[in-house]
């Protein structure tokens, strides 16, 4: 031991002079906030949102969960508004804010509605994102101002025969024989706004003798002849939200339409849904949030054996139990997206963040019912349709199960 303590102390001392080092430097470098810690744009991001949500779209969301349709002019307003352009360059029409302010936006909606949380999150962490990245000057010119000011968009992955495995997919995108357009037939389903989408973001097979390395993304008008919505799923939530199957039948696609390379579209979807998957847990994050906002007023004026609910032990430590959770939710989902706009890898933590924030959904949302008792099993409170609106969270834009393989095969990587 003699022999070898003056190494260490020497060790040691290396050490100190480095931290003292450091120490110094961080006292003249800018402090790091933490994640959930917002810029002044971001801050009014929310307000401007919150406030929104309250005046124009809270007074109808039973309304419009009754009817399974979205009002026209709630839709309009959120263009008004500029919440469907987020992160369009302010030169097309759009808001030019980064990605935490679209997820902050998501938030928001999903704490109010998640019916139209869906709309916010799939037209600007998919739609408009993929168009930016790999759409050509054409395809911007004409679409990102569209998609800023008036026309709603769809993601068309899913069929019947390929959903998690959704490179099995069977639409097919033939080109002509001069290469001018393609012929598409085939059919789509599960593909949410359908019924409001104004274009179709499409991923067919253009040379399925490739396999996978065939499928191609294509931006196509929603009016083009030959593309028919059919009727809408009767879902268990998100009713106000349009969820139809579309048939492709000889549909003539222009070459033009075309995003980025020809037989790159797998690898485009898989980039787009990666950062699509922390606009998810931002909307389970805002369904957990407006759950758990509507239900903790009632643990103060609910009576019971001569006191709040809220003041019963075993409720204190299921409230602080679920508190924790959402503030995990909150801290996972914002750290992806701040990864995401550094240009960090983060498909581990998107992952994470997705599969998590659903299963807290759904924790908060069954435990808010529980704590009204048996008025939270009827529509008179708003709990019972955050629970039907938050478990497609586990499924859409990757299942639960996905979202494992996806995080255990990263971090095997990572030991290799």
């Amino acid at each position: 031991l003699a022999r070898y303590a003056p190494r260490a102390f020497r060790a040691a001392a290396t050490v100190r002079r480095s931290l003292s080092a450091l120490a110094e430097e961080e006292a003249f470098a800018p402090l790091r906030p933490a994640v959930t810690m917002f810029s002044e744009e971001e801050v009014a991001v929310r307000d401007m949102v919150s406030s929104w949500c309250k005046a124009e779209l809270q007074p109808h969301v039973r309304e419009m969960d009754r009817e399974g349709e979205m009002k026209p002019e709630i839709l309009q307003s959120l263009f008004a508004n500029g919440l469907m352009g987020m992160e369009i360059p302010e030169e097309y029409g759009g808001s030019g804010m980064n990605f935490t302010s679209a997820c902050i936006a998501v938030e928001e909606v999903a704490a109010v509605d998640p019916s139209f949380a869906i709309l916010v999150d799939i037209q600007n962490t998919l739609t408009n994102n993929a168009i930016r990245f790999w759409g050509s000057q054409e395809l911007q010119d004409k679409w990102l101002p569209r998609l800023a000011t008036d026309t709603a968009s769809s993601f068309c992955l899913s069929e019947a025969g390929s959903g998690t495995d959704a490179f099995a997919m069977k639409t097919t995108a033939i080109p002509s024989a001069d290469g001018s357009y393609y012929t598409m037939n085939g059919s789509k389903l599960w593909i949410s706004n359908s019924k409001e989408a104004g274009v179709f973001l499409i991923f067919a097979n253009a040379a399925p003798e490739k396999g996978y390395k065939g499928i191609t993304a294509f931006v196509v008008d929603a009016n083009t002849p030959g593309i028919t919505v059919g009727p809408k799923e009767r879902k268990m939530g998100l009713k106000a939200s349009s969820t139809c199957p579309l048939t492709f039948e000889d549909v003539k696609i222009d070459a033009s339409c075309v995003l980025g390379e020809v037989g790159m579209g797998y690898k485009y979807a898989i980039e787009i849904l990666n950062e699509g998957r922390i606009g998810i847990a931002a909307q389970q994050l805002g369904i957990a949030k407006g759950a758990f906002n509507a239900t903790m007023p009632y643990l103060r004026e609910r009576k019971q054996f001569g006191q709040a609910i809220g003041d019963f032990q075993g409720m204190q430590h299921q409230v602080a139990q679920l508190a924790t959770e959402i503030h995990a939710v909150e801290t996972m989902t914002y750290n992806a997206a701040r990864m995401k706009e550094n240009g960090l890898p983060f498909v581990k933590e998107a992952s994470m963040c997705k599969l998590y924030s659903s299963q807290v959904a759904e924790r908060v949302a069954s435990k808010c019912i529980e704590w009204y008792g048996g008025v939270g099993f009827t529509e008179d409170i708003i709990a019972e349709k955050f629970y039907r609106d938050c478990k497609v969270g586990s499924i859409y834009e990757g299942t639960s199960n996905i979202q494992l393989q996806t995080i255990a095969k990263i971090i095997a990587n990572e030991w290799e």
